[in-house]
């Protein structure tokens, strides 16, 4: 258990609940040649024009450039550091090959400082190495998956996500999401093996508003607060009721009940089971 409970000094401790990153974390200074100054776009496109509401503010950070395709193959690398990433929910490892090349990849559940991993067709199926899915056995959980071969690892990468491995059929492999949702991908797309790290960052509690606002997290207004021009909840004199018998968005369009995915969508077809 790496969750860190607080004794409440302050208020905003009371209810507190952290990730105790000192028992996981092994350094507190990032790899500098892998780390690019972002710059953050608070929500606004190109014109500046808020098109993603409650988002600006937040601490300074530097983006680290995180190895998600995993194209060095058939050299082992041993893990030196594993770091804390502000950008995401997971931790992210250091890995230094046998070629002398470092690089940043995502950090699967259980590995240690001084491990070694492997991007290899014919790797042992081992927590953190990784190939492709006609060489993965039924039952074994994957995470940081590819769409189309060679495209680099797209999906089951937040902290504590894993997707399970069910078989082949022909030239597809069956994939388990952690959505619930069981799906095809081509048998040639390649995943790591293991759950992502961080599993407890579902049970964290931030404890105060200020550390939303420290992510970059404005608040987040309700509709019914709003006035009848800005949201179709809005207006009314003390509180009152929805006024609409569907629920929308404050564009008016439906949101609940209604099923969200394009169905033109060309691999609607790869869908065996949809998520609940």
């Amino acid at each position: 258990m790496a969750l860190k409970f607080y004794k409440p000094k302050t208020p905003g401790q009371r209810g507190k609940v952290g990730i105790d990153y000192k028992a996981v974390l092994t350094t507190d200074e990032p790899y500098k040649p892998l780390t690019i100054r972002y710059h953050q776009k608070k929500g606004r496109n190109n014109q500046g024009r808020i098109t993603v509401r409650f988002r600006g503010g937040g601490n300074k950070k530097l983006y680290r450039l995180v190895d998600f395709k995993m194209d060095k193959k058939d050299i082992p690398a041993k893990v030196e550091t594993i770091e804390y990433d502000p950008f995401r929910s997971a931790f992210i490892a250091l890995v230094c090959y046998k070629d002398g090349e470092r690089r940043y990849i995502l950090a699967p559940d259980g590995i240690k400082v001084g491990d070694e991993i492997i991007v290899s067709e014919n790797a042992p199926l081992e927590v953190g190495n990784r190939l492709p899915l006609k060489n993965i056995n039924p039952g074994t959980p994957i995470h940081n998956l590819e769409i189309e071969p060679n495209g680099g690892g797209k999906l089951i990468r937040a902290a504590g996500s894993s997707g399970i491995m069910m078989g082949i059929e022909g030239k597809y492999a069956i994939v388990k999401m952690p959505s619930g949702e069981i799906r095809k991908f081509l048998a040639d797309c390649w995943a790591s093996i293991g759950q992502v790290s961080n599993p407890d960052h579902r049970n964290i509690n931030l404890g105060k508003a200020g550390a939303s606002r420290h992510r970059g997290r404005r608040p987040h207004v309700r509709g019914s607060a709003m006035n009848a021009v800005d949201h179709p909840y809005g207006g009314g004199e003390g509180k009152t009721t929805r006024g609409t018998r569907r629920p929308k968005d404050p564009w008016g369009n439906i949101t609940g009940g209604r099923k969200t995915r394009n169905k033109k969508k060309k691999s609607s077809k790869l869908i065996i089971k949809r998520r609940k």
